[in-house]
């Protein structure tokens, strides 16, 4: 296995989650017919997943990066690690999933829906190396969390270490589903996609009771998003951007990822974090089955300036 030669000391940001190869399918004509047997589509892979979005978008905006988590040994693993590796992230919590790399398939609509159909290997009964996991929070500043099972199991590690946890629910519909229970009940900071829960001020007063979480974050996608604070519920529009809206994958990734480098690791106000994420958002989706093109700072600073 490769591994990088980053020491656990000059690490700033450790990504917990899953990642593997999403492939995405584009309907020449919008919409598929399943009454034939054949439809004619563009189908592109790439790296993806919230663990892989996650861990490549703070590496382009230069911040030192450890993901932990596992591929198979197979082709669609080496290429994820030999792309990581030279992103410049931290791979040695980079473990083995005897079942395979994770894969998924997004089927693309024209209007911009998908259909995601997520196959996450053995992710439900893999065991991290505790040990090894311990060693890469301490002196971490930030712990993000996405939601493999065996993410729960490290939950313990990163408060014992003192670092700020962060974790993304996905698409929630209720915080009552068992599952999550764990992430919420660590998490500093909460984000969720409100894409499946309609208006998220319920949720998102529910997860500021819990008495932990201090941030909790709602992207809802073209409306922009939601933000609770001990001060109350605040609404962010939406943000413009130079290109078109072709691809939504990863937008939500994009979002945390933003919001926390400024948030976190910079000191930025919130309202300024905001800005960061929603920029690092509409970012994301004018790629197209693209995650090794993520905003960099460079590209950000010009964003909020409004030069691009």
């Amino acid at each position: 296995m490769a591994t990088h030669e980053m020491g656990a000391e000059s690490v700033e940001v450790v990504v917990i989650g899953n990642v593997g190869i999403d492939t995405n399918v584009y309907f020449y004509d919008g919409e598929p017919d399943f009454e034939r047997e054949s439809n004619f589509t563009e189908n592109l892979d790439y790296i993806g997943q919230a663990g892989g979005y996650a861990s490549l978008g703070y590496a382009r905006l230069g911040r030192r990066t450890a993901f932990i988590g596992h591929v198979g040994d197979d082709a669609s693993g080496a290429h994820i690690r030999s792309t990581l590796t030279e992103a410049g992230i931290d791979l040695r919590g980079l473990a083995i999933d005897p079942t395979g790399t994770a894969r998924s398939i997004n089927l693309m609509y024209g209007d911009g829906r998908r259909k995601n159909f997520y196959d996450g290997k053995g992710h439900m009964t893999l065991s991290p190396d505790l040990d090894l996991c311990a060693a890469l929070f301490r002196g971490a500043r930030l712990a993000h969390f996405n939601l493999p099972n065996w993410g729960r199991k490290l939950l313990p590690l990163a408060r014992a270490a003192g670092v700020t946890i962060a974790c993304d629910l996905q698409d929630v519909v209720s915080l009552c589903d068992g599952y999550r229970d764990d992430f919420i009940d660590h998490a500093d900071i909460v984000f969720f996609s409100a894409a499946n829960s309609g208006d998220p001020v319920p949720l998102l007063r529910e997860l500021m009771a819990n008495g932990r979480c201090r941030v909790a974050v709602a992207g809802m996608g073209a409306e922009g998003c939601a933000v609770a604070t001990a001060e109350g519920i605040r609404r962010f529009a939406a943000v413009s951007g130079p290109t078109p809206v072709i691809d939504t994958n990863g937008a939500g990734d994009a979002l945390a990822v933003g919001f926390l480098e400024a948030f976190v690791l910079r000191g930025e106000p919130l309202e300024t974090a905001i800005r960061c994420g929603q920029v690092a958002a509409r970012h994301t989706c004018g790629l197209r089955a693209n995650s090794c093109d993520l905003i960099t700072a460079e590209i950000m600073a010009r964003a909020l300036l409004g030069r691009d």
